[in-house]
């Protein structure tokens, strides 16, 4: 595709820089940009880790997000602070009514509590020059709430998410075009430092001879469609830095998935302890999956043993041969995978995911399965009855047990007291 026939919008990707760590700072009175603050849920526990660093914790100790707490040198200097989750959320909900006063409401996209996608295409009959409005931005949230921010701008989502990620989390703005893709994008390895490009996915591409994303664009579209399908052409596209999504689409469709994973407060040893927290998540996953009326072929299940036993663990993937939202067919593909796979070790760490998602109306009933339907029905009261009253207003046995933890995390936002 001729580069005068692609889109050639103006999207801003938006970061505000060190989020968690910022907001604790502005909370406690201290300027982010010259307090050393680490942001720790649980300071009794030494293991504890860091939720996020400041920019100078982490350019004069080395700390920063995943860093241990007994790791965190003893100096006076650091600040060791709490998570406030709910009013981490009201600065991001503050944070994006702000930009709201720049563009027309959907014009903002919010990508994560830290981050959003903006649309001034139309903006510079009011503001002018698109260097000088992101200014005016940056400018606004620094008068505002204190806050730091580096800003990514491109034709597209892509380019302006890899303008930022590559370009100007360093610099504070950077501005991409197409023109730019040969010089800053294609040199870029490892692979996995392509924004949608995983690890999984990354071994198979350099299984191929594929080692940078310029090796990537210069593959053969037939090769990568024939190993990828229709993932293998957007892999294509995105090395070439093209992008046709709208604001707010997902930048790799087919990747869609519902998923959640856990660090457990403790180690857990025993097989029947482990199973409770996996049903109490293939739970959550299904309730989610049926809300958004989707069903599932693929379940992934990861497990990360305990550093006590030197960690490791597996990550192993069952696809079905019919789609599905019910929670116990998901936890019963689940407790397959961790039959095949688990070595008795300590567990600490758990995700699971469904995907190769579509549309709930294509599930079949089965001549084999006569309550499969009872059962979806069954599967959407209790949706209900939790969507109106809160999730420990109906649960299963297990999550009543010492090994559950869904009942104490609904105390929680983000994972983290409020």
């Amino acid at each position: 595709m001729e580069i005068q026939n692609l889109p050639d919008r103006t999207i801003a990707c938006l970061d505000m820089r060190g989020f968690y760590a910022s907001c604790a700072a502005i909370s406690e009175g201290l300027d982010p940009l010259e307090a050393h603050i680490a942001v720790v849920g649980n300071q009794e526990r030494k293991g504890s880790v860091v939720l996020a660093a400041s920019p100078l914790m982490k350019k004069d100790f080395g700390v920063r997000t995943g860093t241990r707490l007994f790791e965190i040198p003893d100096d006076p200097r650091i600040r060791l602070l709490q998570p406030k989750m709910e009013f981490f959320l009201q600065v991001s909900m503050a944070i994006t009514d702000l930009l709201k006063e720049f563009v027309p409401k959907d014009a903002v996209h919010v990508y994560s509590v830290d981050e959003s996608f903006i649309d001034f295409t139309h903006a510079d009959s009011l503001w002018g020059d698109t260097d000088i409005l992101v200014k005016h931005v940056q400018d606004a949230l620094v008068r505002q709430f204190g806050l730091p921010s580096a800003v990514g701008v491109g034709p597209n989502m892509l380019l302006a998410k890899l303008a930022l990620d590559l370009d100007a989390k360093n610099s504070g703005y950077a501005r991409w075009t197409y023109d730019d893709v040969p010089q800053k994008l294609w040199p870029l390895t490892p692979l996995n430092k392509m924004w949608g490009i995983g690890s999984r996915t990354e071994q198979t591409l350099n299984s191929m001879g594929i080692f940078s994303v310029g090796d990537l664009a210069c593959t053969d579209l037939a090769v990568l469609e024939e190993r990828f399908g229709i993932l293998g052409h957007q892999l294509y596209q995105h090395a070439n830095g093209i992008d046709l999504s709208d604001i707010g689409s997902p930048l790799v469709a087919g990747q869609v998935s519902y998923g959640k994973g856990q660090i457990l407060y403790r180690d857990y040893i025993e097989v029947e302890d482990i199973m409770t927290i996996i049903l109490e998540m293939c739970e959550d996953i299904a309730m989610r999956t049926r809300l958004a009326r989707r069903a599932g072929r693929t379940i992934h299940l990861s497990v990360g043993y305990s550093k006590s036993v030197y960690g490791g663990g597996f990550s192993r993937s069952c696809s079905l041969e019919e789609a599905t939202n019910e929670t116990l067919q998901i936890y019963k593909v689940c407790q397959h995978i961790f039959r095949e796979h688990f070595q008795h070790r300590a567990v600490r760490r758990i995700s699971i995911s469904i995907g190769s998602l579509e549309e709930e109306s294509s599930m079949q009933l089965s001549l084999f399965e006569a309550r499969k339907w009872e059962k979806r029905r069954l599967g959407a009261a209790m949706d209900q009855i939790r969507r109106k009253y809160g999730y420990a207003s109906i649960y299963r046995a297990v999550s009543g047990t010492e090994a559950g933890t869904a009942i104490a995390r609904t105390r929680l936002i983000g994972g983290h007291k409020k």
